[in-house]
C-alpha cells in the first residue's frame, strides 16, 4: 500500500504506520534508507549561530486581509469598517479585532510592506513556503526541510518537522530525501491515531509477524550485506519501538488542563498553538499551524467571517505567546504569522476584500526578533509598499538569519539546479535582535 505523508491526511492502519514514522522519524525510503540514518551523512547537527532553536509557523492560508488586522487605515474608505485600537507598543496600531495580541506588540516585529508578485493562492502560498515559484520540472523543499536539512536532523524519537493541518498540496520536503518530508497531523485533537494494533492483532501476533519478515528477508541481507539493506530490516523495529514511546504522549492533548486549553480556544486553530508548545517543550525544531478560510470576497464583517476569524486568531496566538513566554521558551522559539497574499483596500460591491498580491502584512515574534518593531509601511490606502519594500524571499531570509541557517549554502537538486534556504532574499536587518 502506498500511502503519501504530505498530500492525503487519511490515517493509516499500523503496517503503514510503521512505514510512516520510518520514512519521517528515521530517514528510512521506500527503497532503503535516507542518505543520514546510517550511513553516517547528515548525522552531525550543526550549530547555528541564531537564537531561533525552534519555529512555530503559523500559516494563514487564503490570504489575510491586512488592512483590518495588522495595518489599519483610519480615516480612509479603505479602511472599511475595522476602527485601529492602540497597542502596548507606543506609536503602533492594529485592527480592533485583535485586543490580545495588541497587549502583546513588545514580544512582535509587525512587517507592514510585504509585497508579491502573484494573487494566485497556490502559486503564492508555494513561493511563501519554498522561496521558489512552482514550475513543473522542479518540486521545491518546504523551508522547515530545507532547515532541517542545514542543520541536520536530530535523530530523536520525534520527527523534526510537524505539519498541523494544510497538508494538502504542501511542497513537504521537495527532492530532498524522505527523511525530511513533514508528518502531517490532521486534527490537533485527535493527534496520532491508529498507532496502537487492532483488537485482533495481539502484540504476540504483530511480533510473530515482525519474525516472519526477518525471516522473509534474511536471504537477501546476506547477498546484499550494506549498511543501507541492514538498516531497512532495522527501521521496522525501532519505528515499532516508537508506537510505545511516553513521547508519543506529546500529541495527546488530554493530557494538558482543562482550563488550559480553554484559554487557546476549542477550535483547531487554538489547539493546533497548544501542541504547537508541547513540541517545542519536547524541542521539535519546526511546527507549522494552518488556519484557512481568510478568503473573505462576500461580507467580510458578518459576525462568521472577519470578527469571527480574527477572535480565533487573537485568542490562539496570544496565548501561545504568553505560555511561550511564561515557560522560558520564548527565548529559542521564533514564531511566524504569514500569509501569501493581502487584500484589496478597495472594498467590493460584493461587501468583500478581493485578492490583492501588491501590499500585505505578517508577523515575527520571539527568539532573534526586535520586540515592539515595526518595519516597512504602505501607502495610506494599504495598496502597495510606500517605505522598505519587502519581498517574500526577504520576509524568509529574515527567519533563517534568526535561526542562524547559512543563506549562501546551495542545496543541489536531482537533476543539478542548485537553490538556497531563502533565494536570493535578504534578511531585514532593523527587526533582528
Amino acid at each position: 500500500m502506498q500511502w503519501s505523508l504530505v498530500n492525503s491526511l487519511d490515517q493509516a492502519d499500523r503496517r503503514d504506520f510503521l512505514a510512516y514514522i520510518a520514512r519521517s522519524c528515521l530517514g528510512v525510503t521506500a527503497a532503503g534508507v535516507g542518505s543520514g540514518l546510517f550511513t553516517g551523512a547528515g548525522t552531525v547537527l550543526a550549530a547555528p549561530t541564531g537564537a531561533a532553536k525552534n519555529v512555530i509557523y503559523l500559516r494563514m492560508t487564503g490570504a489575510m486581509t491586512h488592512i483590518d488586522t495588522f495595518d489599519p487605515k483610519p480615516g480612509k474608505p479603505e479602511g472599511g469598517e475595522t476602527k485601529p485600537i492602540q497597542t502596548a507598543t507606543p506609536g503602533i496600531q492594529i485592527g480592533e479585532h485583535l485586543p490580545l495580541l495588541a497587549k502583546q506588540t513588545a514580544e512582535m516585529a509587525i512587517v507592514r510592506s510585504l509585497t508579491t508578485s502573484t494573487a494566485d493562492h497556490q502559486q503564492a502560498s508555494y513561493l511563501l513556503q519554498t522561496s521558489y515559484r512552482e514550475i513543473a520540472s522542479i518540486r521545491h523543499p518546504a523551508m522547515g526541510a530545507f532547515a532541517n536539512n542545514l542543520l541536520g536532523l536530530r535523530k530523536k524519537s520525534l520527527p523534526d518537522y510537524i505539519v498541523v493541518g494544510g497538508a494538502n498540496k504542501h511542497p513537504g520536503a521537495g527532492y530532498l530525501e524522505a527523511e525530511y518530508t513533514p508528518v502531517p497531523i490532521g486534527d490537533p485533537n485527535l493527534g496520532l491515531q491508529n498507532t496502537k494494533p487492532p483488537k485482533y492483532l495481539t502484540d504476540q501476533a504483530f511480533d510473530k509477524r515482525m519474525q516472519l519478515i526477518d525471516q522473509f528477508s534474511a536471504g537477501f541481507r546476506k547477498k546484499f550485506p550494506q549498511k543501507q539493506v541492514e538498516a531497512y530490516q532495522e527501521f521496522y523495529r525501532q519505528a515499532n519501538d516508537l508506537m510505545d514511546s511516553a513521547d508519543l504522549k506529546v500529541f495527546d492533548l488530554a493530557q494538558e488542563k482543562q482550563d488550559v486549553r480553554d484559554k487557546y480556544g476549542k477550535d483547531r486553530f487554538g489547539q493546533g498553538c497548544l501542541l504547537a508548545r508541547r513540541l517545542v517543550e519536547k524541542d521539535v525544531r519546526w511546527i507549522e499551524v494552518s488556519f484557512g478560510n481568510w478568503d473573505m470576497h462576500d461580507n467580510i464583517y458578518e459576525d462568521n467571517a472577519l470578527p469571527a476569524r480574527t477572535a480565533v486568531l487573537d485568542q490562539g496566538l496570544s496565548t501561545l505567546l504568553t505560555e511561550l513566554k511564561e515557560k522560558g521558551l520564548l527565548a529559542h522559539t521564533l514564531v511566524v504569522l504569514a500569509t501569501e497574499f493581502g487584500r484589496s483596500p478597495k472594498i467590493n460591491e460584493r461587501v468583500g476584500r478581493d485578492h490583492h498580491p501588491g501590499a500585505f502584512s505578517s508577523v515575527l515574534a520571539g527568539a532573534g526578533i526586535k520586540g515592539g518593531s515595526v518595519y516597512g509601511q504602505s501607502d495610506e490606502k494599504g495598496f502597495r509598499p510606500e517605505k522598505d519594500g519587502c519581498t517574500i524571499t526577504d520576509f524568509n531570509a529574515t527567519i533563517a538569519q534568526a535561526m542562524g541557517l547559512p543563506l549562501k549554502k546551495e542545496i543541489t537538486s536531482k537533476n543539478g539546479r542548485p537553490f538556497k534556504v531563502a533565494g536570493e532574499g535578504k534578511p531585514l536587518a532593523a527587526i533582528l535582535a
